[in-house]
């Protein structure tokens, strides 16, 4: 299968800060790639690199065999990128946007694409609308509609959905799962975890500008097989240290990742013997947030 995206040993420093430290990875074509991890983990610094608008210190990218940096050019038209931030001109309508991001491409009188995509969007009643009349949801749809608009091999999505309505949403994965069968590949930065359980084929998860993790989602997954106990207490309980050793604390949860069945009423006695009183309790199967904090809190690579 041949590579769209190939990552070798980039390193990219801020001052003080190492924000990628030899990341290497490469994506097939056609793939739909997670690229997860905490803030300040590198995601967007990778991706900046990726698209031209930062330069490695160290290392090489490639988009469809050209070099990011030697054939900008060539690299950059095979890509579209969706930025977190909400940039836009503020002088143009929607359609205007388009044909004007069509034209940074060399391409003109592609008004029945533009149209497709704001109908995909649910663009298509705001077409000749201002930029600056937008809703924030409605100016991150346009962001993608511009990523997609000179119809690139490669879409890169950073945070699409932040922000954005469940209708939207929705909406959104629909029309990209479309493209991605249509051969595109698709490469996904988000913090909505459950989106890229069901979305990406396989995942790579970053730490302080490492890879720690690199596998498809159904392998990430059974790595960490299993059920998930989580337990609120009611305050001021503490838990036991002999059960504080084996949990992991999310916004005041404490989550136990369970071999079988068999070890939750030992759990819960030791609970009651420590005069805990339980608030909320929870049993689930394991998922991708909990490969994520259990990579996360990991001092070893996934």
């Amino acid at each position: 299968m041949s590579i769209a995206v190939a990552i070798d040993r980039v390193e990219k420093r801020f001052a003080s800060l190492q924000a990628l430290a030899g990341v290497s990875l490469q994506i097939a074509e056609g793939e739909f790639f997670g690229l997860l991890g905490p803030n300040g983990a590198g995601k967007t610094t990778l991706i900046s690199c990726l698209a031209g608008l930062a330069r490695p210190d160290a290392g090489s990218l490639t988009v469809m065999g050209h070099d990011v940096v030697g054939d900008y050019r060539a690299a950059r038209r095979l890509l579209g990128v969706v930025p977190q931030e909400l940039v836009f001109d503020p002088f143009f309508s929607v359609r205007e946007t388009l044909r004007i991001q069509s034209g940074y491409f060399g391409i003109r009188r592609n008004d029945d694409w533009i149209d497709e995509i704001l109908a995909n969007l649910d663009l298509t009643s705001k077409a000749d609308t201002n930029m600056r009349r937008l809703s924030g949801g409605m100016k991150r749809r346009v962001l993608v509609a511009q990523a997609l608009v000179h119809k690139p091999p490669v879409i890169v999505l950073d945070e699409p959905t932040a922000g954005v309505d469940v209708e939207l949403r929705q909406g959104l994965w629909q029309f990209v799962r479309r493209l991605n069968r249509d051969g595109h590949t698709v490469i996904l930065t988000t913090h909505y975890l459950e989106e890229a359980e069901a979305l990406c084929g396989r995942i790579a998860m970053l730490k302080q500008g490492r890879v720690v993790a690199l596998d498809s989602t159904s392998n990430l997954l059974a790595r960490f097989a299993g059920q998930t106990l989580s337990v609120r207490l009611a305050a001021p309980a503490a838990l036991p240290p002999m059960l504080r050793a084996r949990a992991t604390e999310n916004d005041g949860t404490w989550i136990f990742h369970l071999a079988g069945l068999h070890e939750i009423e030992p759990l819960l006695a030791t609970l009651r013997e420590a005069g805990c009183h339980i608030d909320d309790l929870r049993l689930t199967q394991t998922d991708l947030e909990d490969v994520f904090l259990g990579v996360m809190t990991s001092d070893r690579a996934a």
